[in-house]
């Protein structure tokens, strides 16, 4: 059975996650063939194509496709408890993927809870 999992790059993340502030991830374009409602995943943090360290496993709870500019509040602060603003997240995401990110951009929203 293949095994699925939600990279985060940041370290700064890892303690986010353990401490359950961070409940979701807000990733750039459409991820919603690729995660799913009800897939379990590892979550793990650390450096692209270097060592990750396995902070938990995880079920996906929500997966929903929108325009950056529908995100609420509410929703910006699961991915990042600093941030709450659509133009706080567009700029974060902006320094993320290395590239100008506008507001009709379409983000992926994905809620998970651990599995304990």
């Amino acid at each position: 059975m293949p095994t699925f999992a939600l990279n985060f790059y940041n370290p700064a993340v890892a303690e986010q996650l353990r401490t359950g502030r961070k409940t979701a991830t807000i990733r750039l374009g459409d991820k919603s063939t690729k995660y799913r409602k009800g897939m379990i995943v590892t979550v793990l943090c650390g450096a692209r194509y270097g060592q990750r360290d396995r902070i938990f496993d995880a079920v996906i709870d929500k997966v929903e496709v929108k325009a950056l500019r529908d995100l609420s509040p509410r929703e910006i602060e699961h991915d990042n408890p600093q941030i709450r603003r659509v133009d706080e997240l567009q700029w974060f995401l902006g320094q993320l993927y290395n590239r100008e990110i506008g507001e009709d951009d379409v983000v992926t929203l994905i809620r998970f809870s651990q599995i304990t």
